[in-house]
Order: C-alpha cells, then structure tokens, then sequence
C-alpha cells in the first residue's frame, strides 16, 4: 500500500475546507493551548473542535458542546479518538 502526506493546506481544504474534527484532550494540553497561567483542573475532561489543518478552534467541557461549536462555526465535525 502507498502511503500518502498530506500538506496543512491539503488538510484544510479536506470536506471543502469546512471539516472540523473533536478530540479529547488533557488539562496539560489545554494549558499548553491556553497559556500556562491558565487553571484548569488536572482532571478535567475538555474536548478541542480544530479545524481539518490541525488549527485549535475552540475547548469545550462536553463533546456535545465542542459539537455545537463547530456549528457556529460552519465546520462539519468529525469524531477522532
């Protein structure tokens, strides 16, 4: 099987450049996103909307409202687990 790399552009334009993708992300990595002097619980559960690029959007408490995130932003989104 070949495999293929994509570029960040060729990412962003996957969908039509209007597909975005929610993962779930530890309280280090929405700090690292944030800003160290942030406060997030260490045990928090955050999902992050990005854009196909790989482009940070939004964090949200719930994938549902990541969900809703990506809405108003007019991204389709995607589930990566």
């Amino acid at each position: 099987m070949e495999r293929i790399t994509l570029s960040p552009q060729d990412l962003a334009q996957l969908g039509g450049g209007v597909l975005g993708y929610v993962r779930e992300i530890e309280a280090d990595e929405a700090r690292a996103l944030l800003g160290e002097k942030t406060l997030v619980p260490a045990k928090a559960k955050l999902f992050c909307l990005y854009n196909a690029d790989g482009t940070p959007v939004s964090i949200s408490g719930s994938r549902e409202a990541a969900i809703g995130s990506a809405l108003e932003h007019d991204l389709t989104p995607a589930s990566v687990h």
